[in-house]
């Protein structure tokens, strides 16, 4: 785009209305000029964002209005039009919107310049005009609702929270604090809103009647700016979150045994490691190595070794507490992490999880040989414990009467 142009453009814009937002972009979409309306508008400084793309403002549906308006080289169309803007604080925006392609000497389009300025939301949802939006909204798949300062509720959008038979039209006239089943305004969600009403937006999650809502609430602001209540939106994310945490736990834990696997197992360790340097307190760690499973997978085949697998990890379950880790280390390979355990206490645990194993009467017959270590006699970073608690293992496979080998 040619400098003098689009400075010509931007210096009418803003002698057109100060009070707007104005920025101007190039065919491509990067941002050239940026007025200090925007910088108010959008929270962001003309430094962070010339240079920056277009699409950093713009909602995933509204780019293809961009293109369409660069597309249109003999659109002299000075319409305004509704959209949704991204706030550097994370929250939307609503805006009208007045674009004009910038165009060189020889006609042709060089950029666009963009012209907007903040809507009041509930005041944006009874124009005309701007049906389409009002029909999204009432297909959203939540509830957005809007309040006055004392959080009662005056408005609200959206299909609902079926799931949880919550319904739009039951909500008018109704507090916040009635709606979320709250009252505490130091606590989440009341919390929250007591800040949008001095301008701060936030995003959280809500546990709410066995179910689990991600709510964004941010201030509603009149046509002037000033705060007059809040507005707000909750979608039910209990699938997903489920999901999610399903994903987290495969991702850390073994498919076979259902112990932590390798990840899990040094991430707590380094963090057991830094909670002991913190509070000047002892824990153990446990390596124990099935005895004989290369033997069992060749006689019995995979199968059975992977029931005797399967068999030595429910002992450790079976004798660890709850604050403990149990862990399948490697192949034949397992771990444990006692908390808060001296010497005795790991020899006992270890002692325990041997003789289980000696009493079974299920075949074939399954042995483990054991080593142990205690931070921080025998190290005081994780390499230095698992390099010690593998030397005593390997000195208990040597000796086959003695399965548990300990320091000292």
């Amino acid at each position: 785009m040619a400098p003098h142009l689009a400075r010509e453009h931007l210096l009418t814009a803003l002698l057109e209305s100060t009070e707007d937002a104005v920025l101007s972009a190039t065919r491509d979409g990067t941002i050239e000029t940026w007025s200090a309306a925007a910088e108010h508008l959008y929270g962001y400084t003309a430094k962070e964002m010339i240079g920056q793309p277009l699409s950093r403002l713009l909602p995933l549906y509204e780019s293809p209005q961009i293109e369409q308006v660069l597309a249109r080289s003999n659109d002299h169309s000075h319409a305004v039009e509704l959209g949704e803007r991204l706030h550097k604080n994370g929250f939307r925006i609503l805006v009208a919107v007045r674009r004009n392609v910038i165009r060189g000497h020889d006609g042709e389009a060089k950029g666009i310049l963009e012209i907007a300025r903040a809507l009041d939301p509930h005041e944006a949802f009874w124009m005309p005009q701007e049906a389409p939006l009002s029909v999204l909204v009432e297909q959203f798949p939540g509830l957005v609702w809007a309040t006055d300062r004392n959080l009662k509720i005056f408005k609200v959008w959206g299909a609902g929270l079926i799931s949880l038979r919550i319904h739009p039209g039951k909500l008018v006239g109704q507090s916040v604090c009635e709606f979320l089943g709250s009252a505490d305004v130091h606590t989440t969600p009341i919390a929250e809103h007591h800040e949008a009403l001095r301008g701060v937006a936030s995003i959280f999650e809500y546990s709410w009647k066995n179910s689990i809502l991600e709510i964004r609430v941010g201030p509603l602001r009149s046509a002037s700016g000033e705060i007059i209540g809040c507005l707000g939106t909750a979608v039910n994310i209990t699938s997903r979150k489920r999901s999610e945490e399903s994903a987290f736990h495969q991702a850390r834990h073994d498919a076979l045994t259902g112990l932590a696997n390798y990840r899990e197992f040094m991430d707590r360790l380094e963090c057991e490691i830094r909670r002991a340097e913190r509070s000047l307190h002892t824990f153990s760690l446990l390596l124990l190595d099935l005895d004989e499973l290369k033997r069992i997978n060749d006689l019995q085949g995979h199968l059975a070794g992977n029931r005797a697998l399967k068999r030595l990890a429910a002992v450790m379950n079976e004798h660890c507490r709850s604050t403990d880790l149990a862990a399948r280390y490697g192949g034949d390979e397992f771990a444990v992490v006692l908390i808060d355990a001296d010497r005795g206490m790991a020899e006992n645990v270890a002692q325990r999880i041997e003789r289980r194993l000696r009493s079974e009467s299920e075949k074939p017959p399954l042995s483990v040989s054991i080593g142990i270590c205690v931070y921080p006699e025998d190290g005081r970073t994780s390499g230095e414990l698992i390099e010690a608690a593998d030397r005593h293992l390997y000195r208990c496979k040597k000796n086959q009467k003695q399965r548990i080998v300990t320091a000292g």
